[in-house]
């Protein structure tokens, strides 16, 4: 019988021993690659259902280490929003990663696919932790897992850009977040995700709480916060496929939703306000958010912009965090949502156009648009939703966002989104004008790109507009998350 302790196990299961079946297949690329997706739509299917049950909040133990030590799993809203969409997202990027393996002649693609099973396994992991110390467990397997995934060319380049992968997510995470889970456990007896604030409900003092909210806001380094942001471009050496995977599907959202859901369910909105330290770690995050999208306008490599991007959005997250706004960290939890979409379908169109021409240069792509209509249309939308124009899904997140400035008394900090939607516009446009009204360098493409690089942006591009619409229904699910008394409900 299908039960919600049998979905949160199936959660992990399924990419598992896709991963197993993908390695036993690998010398036969079809079974392999059919391995991969039969694995996608188990899990999406298995998440669908985890996310109708979320209100229902079930539980599972896998192991308990000591006395308020455990391996377990608590389902909610927002982790459930999470794996919903890693699991649908893996799904698309993995039907990419077979056009664009191919496409590319990419070598040890057996190890590639196995490694995104594990990877999207530990994702799920994080999503659907019941607290700190399981969180961190899945945290590292996705850490690791993606590492081969980094270096997979096996260049030198790859070797080092790996390096600073491992050095600043492992460094950060044994450095500063797991003492920060430790003193959690010696301050509260527990490690459990609490609603209202593991910390609040133990009334740990705003100094301690500043102290700690230090250490988890740098410790969780794949939040890609200023200054321990530099494993993310060095990354991007990566194939396409995998810069989308680390961006849209799982590292990079992991961070920011382990952000999201410690600053929920460890501190509370109300404790962070209170805290020393949160107005400082908020104008970071509004630094961040500013200067990585200034150091975007200088990079012609399409894949080096499209990661200080990433940078600037998802410091919008942990802004709403510090912000300590009910209001707020619903935008910071729409804005994982939505910003997945759209960069998704920024980098798969940065793969698609690579695997065409060879070209990865922005100066390089003129005229493109002419021989790519429909690649190049749906990173039009992808950048427009991100910049945040209507009728488009990134509209939400910086509407909502906005509204917690005020309710924060913060207004300042909006200035911080509204030159980040600017400089938006400056960074990523000029390549649809590019592609669409200069000349072509070349009068045509090298060769055909594999209708497998096409359609995965086209689909994502379409999510993008379908996502705007749904705003009710993601709003209300997420509304007893973050206390819904605070909730101005006129923001729509």
């Amino acid at each position: 019988m299908w039960t919600p302790e049998l979905a949160l196990a199936l959660a992990l299961a399924i990419p598992a021993l896709g991963g197993v079946m993908v390695a036993l297949l690998g010398n036969r690329p079809n079974w392999r690659e059919g391995a991969t997706l039969v694995s996608g739509v188990l899990l999406a299917l298995n998440i669908a259902y985890l996310v109708e049950i979320a209100p229902s909040q079930p539980t599972l133990i896998l192991a308990s280490i000591a006395p308020g030590l455990e391996l377990a799993f608590k389902l909610e809203p927002l982790g459930a929003l999470f794996a919903a969409v890693a699991s649908g997202l893996w799904l698309v990027n993995s039907l990419y990663s077979i056009g664009y393996m191919r496409g590319n002649n990419e070598k040890n693609q057996t190890r590639f696919y196995v490694c995104f099973c594990i990877a999207i396994a530990g994702a799920m992991g994080v999503a659907l932790s019941g607290n700190l110390l399981t969180m961190f467990v899945f945290y590292e397997v996705l850490t690791l897992s993606t590492y081969p995934l980094v270096t997979h060319k096996g260049d030198a380049a790859a070797r080092r850009g790996g390096r600073i992968y491992l050095t600043i997510l492992l460094g950060t995470s044994i450095g500063l977040l797991l003492p920060a889970i430790i003193a959690t456990q010696f301050l509260a007896g527990s490690t459990n995700f609490v609603a209202g604030g593991l910390l609040a409900l133990n009334d740990v003092t705003p100094m301690i709480a500043g102290i700690l909210l230090v250490m988890f806001a740098f410790g969780i380094g794949k939040a890609a916060l200023m200054p321990v942001h530099a494993w993310l471009p060095n990354a991007m050496v990566a194939p396409t496929p995998v810069s989308a995977f680390l961006h849209a599907v799982a590292v990079v959202k992991a961070g920011v939703f382990a952000m999201l859901k410690v600053g929920t369910y460890i501190f509370g909105p109300a404790l962070i306000a209170a805290t020393p330290t949160s107005q400082p770690l908020a104008w970071i995050a509004a630094g961040s958010i500013v200067l990585a999208s200034l150091i975007a306008l200088t990079k012609d490599n399409l894949k080096a912009r499209l990661a200080y991007s990433t940078i600037s959005q998802l410091s919008y997250v942990t802004l709403a965090v510090m912000l300590g706004s009910p209001l707020a960290m619903l935008g910071g939890a729409l804005q994982i949502v939505m910003h997945a979409w759209a960069k998704i379908t920024l980098f798969m169109s940065a793969g698609a156009i690579y695997t065409a021409t060879k070209k990865t240069n922005i100066s390089q792509m003129r005229g493109l648009g002419r021989h790519m209509p429909w690649l190049f249309g749906a990173y039009t939308v992808g950048a427009l939703s991100i910049i945040g124009l209507p009728p488009l899904a990134g509209m939400w997140p910086k509407l909502f966002l906005m509204q917690g400035t005020f309710e924060a008394g913060q207004v300042v900090l909006a200035t911080a989104l509204i030159a980040s939607s600017l400089l938006n516009i400056a960074y990523l446009l000029p390549l649809s004008a590019r592609a669409y009204f200069e000349p072509p360098e070349e009068a045509k493409l090298k060769k055909p790109a594999p209708m497998l690089v096409i359609l995965p942006p086209v689909i994502t591009a379409a999510g993008v507009i379908i996502l705007f619409f749904l705003i009710g229904p993601l709003r209300d699910y997420l509304l007893p998350v973050f206390e819904p008394v605070a909730i101005v409900e006129t923001v729509l």
